[in-house]
């Protein structure tokens, strides 16, 4: 890998959905199942605070 290909991928990475990132993440089918959950209930929801 070259220095820009290394570069490239590390901004690329940088650009994805947090949600996505913490999918891509999961172990097992349980534990991304229970990572979707866990997003379904809100976990990367913006939560307004006034």
């Amino acid at each position: 890998m070259t220095i820009r290909s290394r570069i490239r991928n590390a901004i690329s990475q940088l650009r994805v959905d947090p949600a996505e990132r913490y999918l891509n993440e999961a172990t097992s089918l349980v534990d991304l199942e229970a990572r979707e959950r866990e997003i379904a209930r809100g976990l990367f929801s913006q939560r307004k605070t006034y």
